[in-house]
């Protein structure tokens, strides 16, 4: 680990008139907000911790920083309490999220990007805060957009990093992907904040580090990071527009149920363009599969094809089943895709990427542990015969992929379905809520 000390750099800080400047294009904001700041301790976070935590005091409201440690390689938990001795004189209150547990052996990137970005979610979701700021900045976005681009990506892929992405309790902000390293840099030398630099972005193994080596060159065929980040930011537009249209095709075809099934009606995606009509294809797989990026392409052009024909026979994508009923069509979860988990009373949970989950502290089993799974059709079945009269509006393929709790004996609670085992007092033994990866509809974010 080495500390960047105060220098001099002509490079032109950024002021709080600029940096409050690019804060109103995330408007609005509640009274007094509470936001957090991914804060690795490298120059573009500590910047954006500098930088917001000033905006944020002017607004009478708190910024948290948060720094996540993945714990794969020596010195990563000191420095991380390194950032908070830095953050500590500025005001600025601090917390360290630990990735803790194995670590995988493979993709060891990617898995760390998920975990960190579960950490923060989580954190912020505990702490009741609506808006987590990030600190990628113009010569990332333009690494993405050439990262992609190598990988053959269309347009989605192409627009690189939103500005802003919202989910249903959450908006992650970037406000800093229009300003260049040079500039953040210089923020911190003004300031007396020293920074650390990660070892890791000068080791030519990450594709990244490699691209940066080749930005003089391309700059000089005036493929420049800011000539490549607007490049990026006008196919955002694009996107943009094309996830509103989506988003109005979806409106019109698709009717999602708690329970997590979905009915759609084919017309509307059949009437719709082809690009909008796949992409409203794409976001039904991945709300009812649980999915956090879309199916490939091709299966999904072959199964759009076959829905706006008509679909006459069962299909499947995405860990979905598409059956044709009556001139709908049903979209369930493939039940076999989870498997069963061993839980604690009183443990809360996410389940199939789809169901939160909270087991009553009173869940006691009378044989064996406690384990979730789907219900599946024996599940079903088993329902059925401990309530010969049991009925309910949901689909019988639709139940199989509903979270069960099961011990010994066999089914305990089914909450979607209202099912208790008798003799647990009716007590619900397991509360559930459908809460998927994704919304139906892009932008489900609202300040009350």
């Amino acid at each position: 680990m080495s500390v960047s000390r105060p220098a001099t750099d002509p490079a032109k800080a950024i002021t709080a008139t600029e940096f409050a400047a690019l804060m109103r294009g995330f408007e609005p904001f509640e009274p007094k907000p509470h936001v957090a700041a991914a804060v690795s301790g490298g120059a573009d976070s500590m910047a954006l911790a500098v930088l917001l935590h000033r905006w944020v005091s002017a607004r009478g409201g708190t910024m948290t920083a948060l720094t996540v440690d993945h714990g794969l390689r020596r010195g990563s938990a000191a420095e991380a309490a390194q950032v908070g001795r830095t953050l500590r004189p500025l005001g600025v209150p601090h917390r360290v999220l630990r990735w803790r547990g194995a670590k995988p052996t493979a993709n060891v990137q990617a898995a760390a990007r998920r975990a960190r970005y579960g950490l923060l979610g989580d954190w912020c979701a505990r702490q009741g805060i609506l808006h987590l700021a990030l600190g990628h900045q113009l010569e990332d976005q333009a690494e993405t957009f050439l990262l992609r681009l190598g990988r053959g990506s269309g347009l989605d892929g192409l627009a690189a990093m939103a500005a802003v992405t919202e989910t249903p309790g959450l908006r992650v902000l970037r406000p800093l992907l229009g300003l260049p390293r040079a500039g953040l840099e210089a923020t911190l030398r003004r300031r007396g904040v020293p920074w650390i630099e990660d070892p890791s972005n000068l080791d030519p193994a990450h594709a990244r580090v490699r691209l940066r080596g080749l930005m003089p060159a391309l700059a000089a065929e005036g493929l420049s990071p800011a000539r490549l980040a607007a490049t990026a930011t006008r196919l955002g537009r694009a996107r943009t527009a094309l996830a509103q249209s989506t988003a109005t095709v979806l409106a019109r075809a698709a009717t999602v149920h708690p329970a997590g099934f979905l009915w759609l009606d084919p017309a509307p995606l059949a009437a719709a363009a082809p690009e909008v009509g796949l992409r409203a294809l794409a976001r039904i797989a991945m709300l009812v599969g649980g999915l956090e990026y879309p199916p490939r392409l091709e299966r999904l052009e072959r199964l759009y094809g076959r829905v706006v024909a008509g679909l006459e026979s069962g299909a499947t994508l995405g860990g979905c089943r598409f059956m044709p009923r009556r001139g709908r069509i049903l979209v369930v979860r493939e039940s076999g895709r989870a498997g069963d988990r061993l839980v604690r009373a009183g443990e809360t949970l996410y389940w199939d990427h789809r169901f939160a989950l909270r087991v009553h502290r009173r869940a006691a089993p009378r044989r064996g542990g406690l384990t979730v799974g789907p219900l599946g059709a024996a599940g079903w079945t088993e329902v059925r015969a401990a309530e010969p009269a049991f009925a309910t509006t949901i689909p019988a393929s639709a139940t199989h992929g509903l979270p069960a709790l099961r011990d010994g004996l066999g089914l305990i609670s089914v909450p979607q379905l209202g099912y208790g085992r008798a003799g647990a007092g009716r007590l619900t033994m397991m509360a559930s809520s459908f809460s998927p990866r994704i919304s139906l509809t892009a932008g489900s974010f609202t300040v009350a």
